[in-house]
């Protein structure tokens, strides 16, 4: 029985670096005549691509092509699935896969004169696939349990099963998150910021399952992290209010601080940008960071094969372990990640409504005093 579930979890385990190394094209075959290139796996799982790998079977890929949609003023509009530019380095109308350079990993386009440029690029990639698979499931959710409340009342019991676990998750973020760190305006926000941690979180949990439709790194993407961030940013800055922008131009410091030289003023702005920016990176390292450690720790069971049949069982038991821990830490992590980046950004958008915490705290004071 122990056998079968060591087996089980090494399979499970495993899953994420073979989908590595296929995609990536490296790995040790059974007589050990290719070395293991550990940088190549693990940013070949990482990365963006223009397929969904999902196994490798008697030597033979099975991925899933995906619409590949570019414009170039060389030749206009053109679409066509990604079986046709694989492996990289395939040309298909004058498209290919770039295999080294500035736009290794991209298509290129070889114009007429030789040269190489890069077209615009709309495709369906990995990652675009991977948002719009959990954008569904997402909807999917949270149509379902609407759907639950349409006809129920106030005097209606309470709901049982998944619908009472999503409502726990929600109440949860809004009663002590949303509404401590936003304040008055809690309910114009909750919509977004509600979205945004079932976004992340689902996403989170996605990447953690090695297989199709898991498996793709959306929120280890830079992209899909800055992407956030600059809604957040949109929703801090826009619905501003005037004593927010009086703190960016006016703080309330000593007056050298602010003429003739703009000093605190140039530091708020400078805030201005660096708290979105702190956003995506954190959220882009953390997600990003529990990958790469996972596909290391299996990499060194076969980092090991040529150490001998000792070292290598020994090695294989050691990152199995190690690994299962990092895959159930990760699970823990999914959470924390997207209540984080909710956190901070209900503090930063409460933090654009500073008067309405002072009303909310002037009428709490009166009702003590009362």
């Amino acid at each position: 029985m122990i056998r079968k579930i060591i087996t089980l979890m090494l399979l499970l385990s495993a899953a994420p670096f073979a989908a590595g190394a296929e995609e990536s094209g490296c790995g040790q075959t059974a007589k050990g005549q290719e070395d293991v290139n550990v940088r190549e796996i693990v940013f070949g799982h990482i990365q963006d691509s223009y397929q969904w790998h999902i196994t490798k079977w008697k030597d033979k890929d099975i991925t899933i092509p995906l619409p590949v949609i570019l414009y170039s003023s060389e030749s206009g509009f053109s679409c066509f699935l990604s079986d046709k530019i694989y492996p990289a380095g395939t040309e298909y109308n004058g498209f290919r896969i770039a295999t080294a350079g500035k736009h290794e990993g991209k298509i290129v386009e070889t114009c007429k004169d030789g040269s190489e440029i890069r077209p615009i690029d709309i495709s369906l990639t990995k990652t675009a696939c991977g948002i719009v698979i959990s954008s569904i499931i997402l909807l999917a959710v949270m149509l379902s349990v609407a759907h639950w409340y349409k006809n129920k009342k106030a005097d209606s019991p309470a709901p049982k099963g998944f619908v009472g676990l999503m409502e726990m998750f929600i109440m949860y973020i809004y009663e002590n998150v949303i509404e401590p760190c936003v304040g008055q305006s809690s309910a114009k926000y909750a919509p977004y910021l509600l979205t945004a941690f079932f976004f992340i979180f689902i996403n989170n949990l996605l990447g953690l399952v090695p297989i199709f439709p898991g498996g793709a790194n959306v929120t280890g993407n830079i992209t899909v992290t800055a992407t956030l961030a600059v809604i957040t940013f949109i929703a801090v800055n826009v619905s501003k209010s005037k004593e927010y922008w009086k703190d960016i131009f006016w703080p309330d410091v000593p007056a050298w601080l602010k003429v003739p030289i703009p000093l605190m003023p140039a530091v708020e702005i400078f805030g201005m940008f660096t708290k979105p920016l702190a956003l995506a990176i954190r959220l882009f390292a953390n997600c990003l960071a529990g990958h790469c450690i996972i596909l290391s720790l299996i990499c060194t069971i076969f980092l090991t094969l040529k150490m001998g049949p000792a070292i290598n069982s020994g090695m294989t038991v050691v990152s199995v372990i190690f690994a299962t821990f990092m895959n159930l830490l990760e699970i823990l992590v999914a959470f924390i990640q997207a209540f984080v980046f909710t956190l901070l950004s209900a503090v930063f958008i409460g933090q654009s409504h500073p008067e309405k915490h002072l009303e909310k705290e002037n009428a709490t004071v009166e009702n003590i005093n009362q």
